[in-house]
Formats: C-alpha cells, structure tokens, sequence
C-alpha cells in the first residue's frame, strides 16, 4: 500500500491553476505558457511532456474552443478556460471539448466565471479526495499478487474504471449538443 500512497503523490493531482496564482494583467502566449508550465510541471508524465505550447493554444483558438483574443493578449477568463480545456483534453475529443465549452464561450460577458471556476476546483479537490480512496480499495480488492501480472490486472482495471468514466462524459456532451441542437 506505501508504493500506491507513493504513486499517488507524484501525480500531484490536487495541483490545479487557482484565480490567485492569475495575474490582474493580460498575458502575452508566452507568459500564459510560463505560467501553465509552472502550475502544472510536476503533474507531467515525464519532463518531456509539454503542459502547453503555442500551437496548442492557436489551435484552441482556431478551433473557437476560446472566445477571442484581443491584442494578442490573454485576459483572466482566457486562462480559466484554457485551464478547462486542460483538464478536458486528457479525456474528450477537441470537438467534444468545443460543445462542452461553447455555452461559456457564447455567454462571456453574461456569467460568473470566477465563480463557475471556483466551483470546479471544489469539485475537483473533492474528486482527488474520493479518487485516492477509490483507486486504494480498488486497487487492495483486485489481487494479492505482487508479480508483474499482479500489476497488470491492477492496470486494466484503472483503465477500465477510466474509460466508464470518459463513455459517461461523452454521453453528457452528446446531450449537451442535442439539446443546443433542439435550442
């Protein structure tokens, strides 16, 4: 059980960006991939694994998964949603990604999105919570086997768990867009 603790922890799952950690000012790319890098470098599989590059974010915007950008510069609300699509991107398609966000998108200037942001990181902080607990009981009922099938099985069950969990998102955004569709 120490090793999954150990494993958990170098995950750094609870690292997110917060409003705080957002300057008042407008950022240049280069500054928001600065400060991505930063928030989010120990969560990276490894050190060659970019959090974010600039052709990642000019195919966000190219593809409207950001409302647009002024001056080149890049407001708060910018980075929250960037922030969004973060987390997004590991799991849902950039299309799946687009339909999820665009009622932000649209509604920019209408929502709190300080507050909606807030209210994920909530969420979020609860979910590592449960998540840890979750993959330990899961992890201890799958097998006593410390071999190398051991941890295997222990693996496809994890990705197996990932997967019911990315299907039901996927449900959710094909809904989200059938009714945006019916609207």
């Amino acid at each position: 059980m120490g090793k999954l603790t150990d494993v958990l922890n170098e995950l750094h799952l609870d690292n997110q960006l917060t409003p705080d950690k957002i300057p008042s000012i407008d950022l240049y790319m280069d500054q928001v991939i600065q400060l991505f890098e930063r928030t989010f470098e120990s969560s990276t599989r490894n050190e060659e694994e970019k959090v974010l590059t600039k052709t990642m974010i000019n195919n966000y915007a190219k593809g409207k998964l950001l409302f647009p950008i002024q001056q080149k510069k890049y407001s708060k609300e910018h980075l929250l949603l960037i922030s969004l699509i973060y987390q997004l991107k590991g799991s849902l398609s950039i299309n799946d990604i687009k339909t999820t966000l665009s009622g932000i998108n649209e509604r920019i200037g209408d929502i709190d999105l300080d507050s909606f942001y807030e209210e994920f990181l909530t969420v979020a902080a609860d979910n590592v919570k449960h998540g840890r607990a979750d993959i330990a009981g899961r992890i201890e009922d799958i097998t006593a086997r410390t071999d190398e099938l051991g941890q295997i099985m222990q693996i496809l069950a994890l990705v197996h768990v990932s997967n019911m969990y990315r299907k039901t998102a996927e449900k959710l955004v094909d809904q989200l867009a059938e009714k945006k569709n019916l609207s």
